[in-house]
């Protein structure tokens, strides 16, 4: 795969594929190989039969079928308009949002002016400076484990009205104390309105933003927990209470500490086997969970928390979406078996890998 410079031309998207499905590939067989792992982060559910090993209430919210959206990398509820949920794209295009109708089409398209959509990874409601609702998406993936100097993440104001427009995004540099790292999952607590991201890999930890963000130089990110292997997304529940860290196997709830904090593992939560589930929110009531997948023509489903993680029926009655004012600021225009999984993802991987070798010719991402 060919890298651009950190401020070049885009990468070519199909490559970029095509080693994102590579690392996956290997990402599962490592897994399977490793069972503590493989049991900390799998469904609390598994069947012998190829469907989803989920829970039993699941139900598909809506499919994404808009011929734009083919990689479908986050998720987040609208606080403004109900039933409305943003998603992006993962790289390669235009730097995107998309708002999505109760039956999963394209109410409105939001181009983030002057981002730009190296790799997108995961997305979240948040506020601005003046405490207004905001969303944030984040440039925070790197398949290659620390090529890019720093990372971003971009903050829009969600509009009061949903038309399609250009809206002037506020970027913000991000990078870890410990050094580089790829990473899918971005959370924001509403409570206290702190980012944190969740490190992609094998060991992976939870880190923490400043208490504001600032413009100018760089945000560090700071480890405060751990995180399961591959997490590939993760969202705080409505209230704050709770949060879900998923990875391409299952999800997994956690308490919130008294600082905000991710804090005591709470319980696993099955999701359906998807094409490549990459997306995690919450819904705005706070009693379940959406689960989407990259892929073309993918179903986003809704998964009930279990009755022990419920919130109280007067978090729920605060629950939903913020009133619409149209004087706001709308800003500047698994596996069936682990042998055969492993067996498969193994093959596969080889097949992918020796392809990347031939076409690159070089080193490793660089030409």
């Amino acid at each position: 795969m060919a890298l651009r410079p950190f401020r070049g031309s885009p990468r070519p998207a199909r490559r970029h594929r095509v080693l994102r499905a590579g690392t996956a590939l290997l990402l599962a067989a490592a897994f399977v190989c490793l069972p503590s792992a493989a049991a900390s982060a799998a469904p609390a559910h598994r069947t012998p039969s190829h469907q989803a090993a989920a829970a039993p209430d699941e139900e598909v919210a809506f499919r994404i079928q808009d011929e734009r959206i083919t990689e479908s990398s986050g998720l987040a509820v609208s606080r403004r308009h109900q039933g409305v949920v943003y998603t992006h794209n993962d790289s390669g295009g235009v730097p995107t949002i998309y708002a999505l109708g109760t039956d999963g089409r394209v109410r409105a398209a939001l181009t983030l002016g002057g981002a730009q959509a190296r790799d997108w990874e995961g997305m979240a409601i948040g506020e601005d400076g003046r405490g207004r609702p905001s969303i944030f998406v984040a440039d925070i993936g790197d398949n290659l484990g620390g090529a890019w100097p720093y990372v971003t993440v971009y903050r829009i104001p969600e509009p009061s009205r949903l038309r399609s427009q250009t809206i002037r995004a506020t970027a913000f540099k991000i990078k870890y104390e410990d050094g580089p790292r790829n990473a899918e999952t971005f959370m924001i607590n509403p409570r206290t309105n702190r980012i944190y991201i969740a490190s992609k890999l094998f060991g992976g930890k939870v880190y923490e933003g400043p208490k504001r963000l600032r413009t100018s130089g760089f945000n560090t990110m700071r480890e405060v927990s751990d995180a399961p292997s591959i997490a590939t997304d993760g969202a705080f529940s409505p209230d704050g209470r709770l949060c879900v860290i998923r990875t391409y196997f299952g999800a997994r709830l956690y308490s919130v500490d008294a600082d905000g904090r991710p804090g005591k593992s709470l319980t696993s939560i099955g999701v359906p086997r998807q094409e490549q589930g990459e997306s995690v929110t919450f819904t705005a009531d706070g009693r379940s969970i959406l689960a989407g997948s990259e892929g073309t023509d993918q179903p986003v489903y809704r998964i009930p928390l279990p009755e022990e993680a419920l919130p109280s029926p007067s978090a729920t009655k605060d629950a939903g979406t913020t009133s619409t004012t149209e004087n706001a600021e709308e800003g500047r225009k698994d596996a069936a078996g682990p042998r055969v999984g492993l067996f498969l993802a193994l093959a596969i991987a080889g097949a992918v890998a020796y392809g990347l070798t031939r076409k690159r010719g070089g080193p490793a991402g660089r030409k």
